[in-house]
């Protein structure tokens, strides 16, 4: 495990970093006495923090983790994302670049909170921006910790308890170091998150004349870390990390849920934060700068401005386009119809016509046959101004005498988070063009979905058998083992908080009156459908410890063009590996070289 690095000396790359977003520039470190020269050069500590924080806009060759679930499927056959399901998984291939750059950042944070939080530049005193300057530099230790607490979330949402250290500490000890249980990091990350919400900047825009640059508004605040506390305290009660825990124990980590949730819901609402009008407006190319999409989201962590996902992603067939990850026929029938009934309830559906009157989000998510998308496509290739999925197809792998090998397997192609605007091969009069991405770390939209699972199963295990409309008291111990009640009004149930994403969408509220069963099947197609390709699936699945099996038997959509330009459509089942999902895939397992660097001080993950 390699926990410390030579930071002093460190040339830290030139990065750009958002949340709704910071601009870095690049600074070089050399040794103690350099940095305290210059603001700036602790702020180039605080670049290579921000820069481990992960994301995921195709990190396996180009294929996105939602080409290991029932999301997508990589239309790049041989890819290492079929590692996660076909038997190639194992110690020995970890894959576990989240891992190396979680501790690698948590190295940096604590050598900014240890050892460069306590500086006064009494040098710069008398420059005339000295003030501004101490304003931001004095939030850095805040800053730090909310982000070694993140660093220790991906790594819990991965492995379960892993080795823990808040100092940095020799390689040897450093290696040797065993795991901590998963109750105590995630104790730690709720303390840590309160220690610091109070502390912390709140809003940056709220503070202009402090503020050196515009781009600042970017940086981790308040809400981040309320966001923090509130998704780690849902993962801390779901069912993988309470097993062996009694009904009581249960029932209290949902109780602290229910607070942290509520906590981040009423703060941000009371801030004006919410719904942006349009979830497209959340990565449009000005996300970062766009007041709607800032009014939902949290946190996002932003490259460099590029074309690279859209290059992995735009169709076979439209200039330098791969294919990419393509939503499968199981993603698609989950939008229901505009009535909010699923496709096999509903009487809107129509096989001849199985597009017509779904849920708007669908055609904001997918590409579908017959979509003129992206914007260049009919300049680009004037006898194909339309995409083309159907067998022999222009953009189809499937009878397709142009031979598009890499073409869509599903039928389908991914249309979020791609900018239908970006140009990807020069000719004649078009240039290339780039735009910035903002992976959507935290969002309004997922902390109501949030907040009303732990509503659901707070007020399930309480022996409601109508949980989803349930609201009143809930007492719960804090992070420090202080009791604490909040009143979940009537306006605060879990169909409530559930049905925001909807509506927004122009889908109808979830009905009242539904038992258990039926909400918790509702409340979870409605998270995969309205966080589709943002990171969610591969985790929630794991952390519910249900179907699993989805992500081994998956759809594509056939589709003929028949001689009256009409079309016929074949859903075929595809079965992954064995088609066995295996209960240690809940967890990573650690790599067989830290367990050996730590003189097995690491035990290996149950079942690897």
């Amino acid at each position: 495990m390699k926990f410390k690095k030579n930071i002093l000396g460190f040339a830290m790359a030139a990065v750009t970093l958002s949340s709704c977003n910071m601009d870095y520039n690049e600074y070089t470190a050399y040794d103690k006495e350099y940095i305290q020269r210059s603001f700036a050069y602790v702020g180039g500590l605080m670049t290579m923090i921000y820069n481990d924080i992960d994301t995921d806009w195709g990190n396996l060759s180009g294929a996105m983790l939602s080409s290991a679930t029932d999301e997508s499927e990589y239309s790049h056959d041989g890819n290492s994302v079929e590692d996660f399901y076909n038997g190639n998984w194992s110690a020995a291939n970890p894959h576990q670049t989240i891992w190396t750059s979680a501790y690698e950042g948590i190295t940096y944070c604590n050598e900014v909170i240890d050892n460069w939080s306590n500086l006064d530049f009494e040098q710069f005193k008398l420059n005339l921006d000295y003030e501004k300057q101490m304003y931001l530099y004095k939030n850095y230790v805040y800053e730090a910790r909310w982000a070694r607490a993140y660093f220790y979330f991906t790594l819990l949402r991965q492995y379960g308890g892993v080795p823990f250290k808040t100092t940095n500490t020799t390689g040897t000890e450093e290696t040797a170091l065993p795991c901590s249980s998963a109750d105590d990091i995630f104790n730690f990350i709720a303390k840590e998150c309160d220690a610091i919400k109070d502390s912390i900047i709140e809003d940056y825009s709220a503070d202009k004349e402090l503020i050196l640059a515009k781009a600042e508004t970017g940086r981790a605040n308040k809400y981040a870390v309320l966001a923090l506390k509130a998704q780690a305290a849902v993962y801390h009660a779901s069912p993988l990390f309470t097993q062996g825990k009694s009904a009581d124990e249960k029932k209290a980590l949902w109780a602290a849920a229910v607070g942290a949730c509520k906590e981040l819901i009423d703060a941000a609402e009371a801030k004006g934060m919410g719904l942006a009008d349009d979830i497209e407006t959340l990565w449009a190319t000005d996300y970062y700068s766009n007041t709607q999409s800032c009014k939902e989201i949290i946190f996002a962590r932003r490259t460099a401005s590029a074309n690279t996902f859209e290059g992995y992603n735009f169709p076979v067939g439209y200039s330098s386009g791969q294919g990419g990850n393509c939503p499968t026929q199981d993603l698609v029938d989950a939008f229901e119809c505009t009535d909010g009934k699923t496709i096999a309830e509903s009487d809107l559906y129509d096989e001849a016509n199985p597009y017509d009157n779904r849920d708007p989000r669908l055609t904001k998510t997918v590409v579908l046959n017959g979509d003129a998308w992206p914007n260049d496509l009919a300049d680009y290739s004037a006898d194909h101004p339309t995409v083309e999925t159907y067998i022999g197809g222009y953009h189809s792998r499937t009878g397709n005498a142009a031979g598009k090998s890499y073409a869509t397997p599903t039928g389908y192609y991914l249309k979020k988070f791609c900018n239908p605007n970006q140009i990807l091969r020069a000719r004649s009069g078009v240039a290339v063009t780039t735009s910035p991405h903002g992976w959507l770390t935290f969002r309004m939209g997922a902390m109501y979905l949030n907040y009303a699972e732990a509503l659901f199963q707070y007020f399930k295990a309480s022996g409601n058998g109508n949980a989803a409309d349930a609201s009143g008291s809930v007492t719960f111990n804090d992070a420090e083992g202080q009791p604490q009640t909040v009143a979940v009004p009537a306006s605060q149930t879990a169909a409530k908080m559930a049905s925001k994403t909807r509506t927004r969408s122009g889908m109808p509220a979830f009905a009242i009156g539904m038992n258990n069963d039926e909400f918790w099947a509702k409340y979870k197609n409605e998270r995969r459908v309205e966080l589709a390709f943002e990171g969610h699936r591969f985790y929630d699945v794991r952390r519910w410890m249900e179907d699993g099996d989805k992500f081994m038997n998956i759809h594509r959509m056939e589709i003929t063009k028949n001689e009256d330009g009409t079309f016929t459509y074949n859903k075929v089942a595809v079965t992954r590996g064995d088609g066995q999902w295996q209960a240690k895939w809940n967890l990573f397992p650690f790599s067989q070289t830290e367990i050996m660097k730590s003189g097995n001080a690491i035990q290996q993950n149950p079942g690897w």
